[in-house]
């Protein structure tokens, strides 16, 4: 095996990473506030993923800036499926809320397929064809900028919630709801907000990846499939375990495509999810429940 291409698998894994990880941010701050499992998360990033399209395509916007648009509009659509349908079965048991979840997806995933059509798409970007050498390995620098740009944003997101009087609100309700309610919080007020931020994350991610990855409406299901597997690798509800997890993650597919073959990818990755559930029941971050 030539080193020089474990290096270079071992270095665009890492740079993706980021991406991964802000997707699994998004999914644990959801979970970790609501104890709901979002199954329409991949699909809410698919739509991240063509209004990043739209707008690279009818107003000329990089995607690297449109992030943050395509973030404003996932919150939006974060709220409002929060606050019409989640809210009316946030005390049923969960196979509802499960059933009412997949529900959205393949409403956002039909609707896409409506708007959109069923073909390949893929953002153009001026930093698509740049790359920087470093040595015999080279830096796609459209990785780079998502990667730095993916880090910054769970970074924000963490000052956010340690260190705003709404983000300790938030966590309050996590850790307790009936003390928060105790004490005066409009706990539907927080799951609201928390759900909006979680699609928001998850809306950037897909901004960020639109020039990387070519995309379809069905590759929805795939993203949830690999959100799932980072934030159960992580630790459900913790925001460390999602950034680490989320960088494992992508560097095992990354060096699963070079040791094995692109296609087998994911069996390195779920691979990684049995052996440290084997050893680490909660993840590598997550809560042991008694």
């Amino acid at each position: 095996m030539d080193l020089t291409l474990v290096l270079q698998g071992l270095l665009s894994g890492l740079l993706f990473g980021g991406v991964y990880s802000l997707m699994a941010v998004g999914l644990t701050l959801i979970f970790g506030v609501m104890r709901v499992v979002n199954f329409a998360h991949g699909d809410m990033m698919v739509w991240g993923m063509y209004l990043s399209y739209l707008l690279a395509t009818r107003a000329g916007i990089d995607p690297y800036l449109s992030f943050v648009v395509c973030a404003a509009a996932l919150f939006a659509l974060g709220l409002l499926v929060q606050h019409g349908l989640v809210d009316r079965v946030i005390d049923a048991p969960h196979e509802m809320q499960i059933l009412l979840m997949l529900g959205v997806a393949l409403v956002l995933e039909n609707l896409a397929l409506v708007a959109f059509g069923p073909e390949p798409t893929r953002v153009r970007s001026p930093l698509g064809a740049a790359t920087l050498w470093l040595g015999p390995v080279f830096v796609d620098i459209a990785r780079l900028v998502t990667f730095v740009v993916a880090v910054l944003l769970t970074a924000a997101l963490s000052l956010f919630l340690y260190r705003t009087d709404l983000g300790r609100t938030i966590r309050a309700a996590a850790d307790n709801t009936y003390g928060a309610l105790v004490v005066g919080i409009d706990v539907r007020r927080v799951y609201a907000v928390a759900f909006g931020v979680g699609a928001a994350c998850v809306g950037a991610a897909g901004a960020l990846v639109s020039s990387i990855l070519p995309f379809q409406p069905p590759t929805g299901l795939s993203l949830s499939v690999t959100s799932f597997n980072i934030v159960i690798i992580g630790g459900m509800g913790s925001l460390l375990g999602a950034l680490i997890g989320g960088l494992l993650v992508s560097v095992a597919e990354s060096l699963g495509a070079v040791f094995l073959k692109p296609s087998l990818k994911e069996l390195v990755s779920f691979s990684l999810l049995i052996v440290i559930l084997l050893f680490r029941p909660a993840g590598l971050f997550g809560k042991r429940t008694s």
